[in-house]
């Protein structure tokens, strides 16, 4: 337990090295619909949040990739919608005391999607309790890990976004590694 952050990243390297073109093309079509409209985008925001959790999960536990795995939200659109609303409202909540709340709090929900994604019958409140409990602790090692990606997000914003391509897909695999090592020894769902 409690892998290094670099050796995280190597993993989620070596799950994505003979994939990049059909992981590229799932993460672009689904920004693509999350980004369709605005009011469209807030209220499956969440659903596709998890769609991606699953996809990431799936890759980064060498499991058997769909097209498919993105719209798995869907299956739970409710729980995914007041998932989604729920952690933004929070989030907020915190924010308007300080900034730092605000990043801790974030830091303590960032788990629901992918809890959803193992265990899509939890309520909202349920994945956001469980994204708490396992955070406890595990926050500063996450929030290191974001800034280990602080080059390669420079370096895409200077590519014009074209480097989000490769940047986004590896640090959704990397925060899929991150969850299933501060997971522990607790078992693993089959990802759909």
């Amino acid at each position: 337990m409690k892998t290094a952050n670099k050796i995280l990243m190597a993993e989620a390297r070596t799950a994505l090295s003979d994939k990049w073109t059909f992981v590229i093309g799932v993460f672009v079509l689904s920004w693509l619909m999350s980004a369709s409209n605005q009011i469209a985008s807030i209220l499956i925001a969440g659903a596709m949040s998890i769609g991606l959790a699953t996809f990431s999960l799936a890759l980064a536990r060498n499991k058997t990739l769909k097209i498919m795995q993105i719209f798995s939200g869907f299956e739970i659109f409710w729980t995914s919608f007041k998932t989604f609303l729920l952690t933004t409202i929070f989030i907020l909540l915190w924010a308007i005391l300080l900034i730092i709340p605000g990043i801790i709090a974030a830091l303590s929900y960032s788990q629901v999607y992918f809890i959803l994604a193992d265990n899509p019958k939890l309520k909202a409140m349920e994945a956001i309790e469980k994204s708490k409990k396992i955070m406890y602790g595990n926050k500063w090692k996450l929030f290191c890990l974001g800034l280990r990606f602080l080059g390669w997000i420079i370096l895409s914003i200077i590519t014009l976004g074209i480097g989000f391509l490769w940047t986004g897909p590896y640090m959704m695999v990397s925060y899929a590694k991150f969850y299933d090592d501060i997971k522990g020894g607790a078992e693993i769902a089959e990802t759909k």
